[in-house]
């Protein structure tokens, strides 16, 4: 089935505009039949935030904001699913085009802006697929226009509470105006203790619900200092890196395309969410769980994140430019990595190369 639709819907999907190529996506996830998954080899399980991950590879939010196809993306074998960006109120983001592909650099650059249905769409739909079991994570952002965005977050941790596996408090979208200025310490020590006090209270009537932080991969290692600090100070249970990028590496080849505004994803922000995602697991000492996204294209960019620090990964680009059966590659990668080096679990695998990469000279 996946084979199939890699080879016959992918190239009509290219030839369109991506934001359309997206829409039609979704619909077909929604129309077509999908079989259960073939069951996934016990040694890809790993358990992070207090969650049983079949497996490690995970939809990075973006592709479902609205929560409409959750339960069809975990039938193509996918260990979890992240939806997302909900924000409070329905919010129209940013004018189209708003998202370009830099097909000869495997990269998108988006400026969406928080584009989605609002809270009460996604709670809905999210209650309404509970029964179908599964790890579906609620990635949560403020309106543009909101006048207090900490209670907006506290808000959306409140609601989400009772359908969400986790919930990630996004403070690193490059398209809402001052949005990453939340990641300052300050300000994030504000939101974080508001954030984690919603989740305590939530805590007695619905049970443990894991709260992670998402972050730009546009910092200074100071910042870096000062955001795990936080994070670990207040008692987050993980920690996502990253989000999109603000740089534009020099190798990009697609010249004309690159001075878009907004944020890049894909293979050319691969090494620097790597570098980041090390910096940050060395900061943590265990203190949290990791989850490792940006430019995964293949088998071996996804072990490189794991061995980075990444209990999990996301990808979202890289299915646009590999497709479907990349999930599967992951999964066949990691098991050899594992018989290669003689290992039991996933978890074995985690962070092995960090303190090596954080010497390394900086990406450039």
């Amino acid at each position: 089935m996946i084979g199939l639709f890699d080879r016959f819907a992918r190239p009509i999907l290219s030839a369109l505009d991506p934001e359309d190529a997206h829409g039609l996506a979704l619909k077909g996830l929604k129309l077509v039949p999908l079989p259960k998954p073939a069951p996934n080899d016990p040694r890809l399980a790993i358990r992070a935030f207090g969650l049983n991950f079949p497996n490690p590879v995970g939809v990075a939010p973006g592709f479902d904001k609205n929560a409409e196809v959750p339960s069809p993306l975990l039938r193509l074998g996918f260990g979890f699913v992240e939806v997302g960006t909900v924000t409070p109120r329905p919010q129209a983001g940013n004018p189209r085009p708003r998202i370009f592909r830099l097909d000869a650099d495997e990269a998108i650059i988006n400026r969406l802006g928080f584009n989605n249905e609002g809270e009460k769409a996604a709670l809905s739909r999210l209650a309404a697929r509970a029964a179908d079991g599964g790890i579906i994570g609620v990635n949560v952002g403020a309106n543009r226009d909101s006048p207090d965005r900490i209670a907006d977050y506290v808000r959306l941790i409140e609601s989400f509470a009772p359908v969400a596996s986790y919930i990630t408090v996004n403070v690193s979208s490059p398209n809402t105006p001052g949005l990453r200025d939340l990641q300052q310490a300050k300000s994030l020590d504000d939101l974080l203790a508001r954030a984690i006090d919603a989740r305590e209270r939530m805590r007695t009537r619905y049970g443990s619900i894991p709260v992670l932080l998402k972050i730009a991969p546009d910092l200074s290692l100071a910042d870096l200092d000062d955001i795990v600090g936080v994070a670990r100070q207040r008692r987050m249970d993980g920690m996502i890196i990253s989000n999109t990028t603000l740089s534009r590496p020099p190798s990009l080849k697609e010249r004309e395309k690159a001075i878009e505004q907004g944020g890049l994803s894909g293979r050319p922000l691969f090494a620097l969410s790597t570098r980041v995602l090390a910096e940050t697991y060395v900061r943590v000492e265990g203190a949290f769980p990791l989850i490792g996204a940006g430019g995964i294209d293949s088998g071996a960019a996804a072990l490189t994140k794991i061995k980075a620090g990444a209990s999990v990964v996301q990808l979202y680009t890289g299915l646009v430019f590999h497709g479907l059966g990349v999930v599967s590659e992951i999964k066949r990668e990691i098991l050899k990595a594992l018989e290669k080096g003689r290992h039991n679990t996933l978890a074995d695998l985690v962070g092995n190369d960090a303190a090596d990469m954080t010497a390394e000279p900086w990406p450039v």
